[in-house]
């Protein structure tokens, strides 16, 4: 186990090189694909997963909405990969770094908006003065709506990162518990490996979730702008 607490979500590097652009690509060459008319199991599996998760998000958008599709779905493979890869010994969790989720935010949240001040402009700038506001307090409303608006990517990136995070640390501390009873109490020991094991199952559903409400999100910001 490192010795530092930290350590794990340091940026790793390659030759004095930081290695972010590798392990960001890495999760890709693990989503299967098959050019034979039949898939084997694990594809098959995969596929109606993602599938499955597109139909629950696609239910309530339009035509302009539905043209969103891959992007989700590229969205929320790619997130689910990297949070599970990062569960792995030794490894390096990509989203555990606010700068690559706020990469990811930006420019989705962004684009939401600017698709709804182009189809719906009306409909957009309505949703920040609601309707029976009283006039004195139309300008304080407008700017407490505009900073809502505004703060939405940042809440996105803030959740995914804080969830992994916090999932990581416990992991290690948990681990280092282990290590160190592991000498003096066999008993503790494996009552706290119980534990681990039990974390790392959670760890596992908190990784699925997370990458599930991110994508969500950014599907329910579409629906409002379209």
């Amino acid at each position: 186990m490192n010795e530092n607490l930290f350590t794990p979500f340091s940026i790793p590097t390659i030759l004095n090189q930081p290695a972010t652009i590798p392990i960001i690509l890495f999760p890709t060459l693990l989503v299967l694909t098959s050019k034979y008319p039949i898939n084997n199991r694990l594809t098959t599996i995969q596929q109606n997963l993602i599938q499955l998760a597109l139909k629950q998000m696609m239910l309530v958008h339009n035509a302009k909405g539905l043209t969103w599709s891959l992007m989700l779905t590229s969205l929320i493979t790619f997130i689910t990969m990297t949070n599970l890869l990062g569960l792995l010994p030794h490894s390096f969790t990509p989203t555990t770094q606010l700068s690559m989720n706020l990469a990811m935010a930006i420019p989705l949240w962004a684009g939401t908006v600017i698709m709804g001040l182009r189809f719906k402009t009306k409909d957009s700038l309505a949703h920040l003065l609601p309707q029976g506001t009283p006039t004195p307090l139309i300008p304080m409303l407008v700017v407490i709506e505009t900073i809502s608006l505004l703060i939405q990517p940042m809440a996105l990136a803030v959740r995914l990162t804080a969830n992994i995070t916090a999932g990581h640390l416990l992991m290690h501390l948990i681990g280092s518990a282990v290590l160190a009873l592991s000498t003096t109490n066999s008993f503790m020991t494996l009552l706290t490996l119980m534990l681990l094991a039990l974390l790392t199952m959670l760890e596992i559903a908190v990784a699925l979730i997370q990458a599930y409400v991110f994508t969500l999100l950014i599907s329910l910001y579409l629906h409002n702008n379209t």
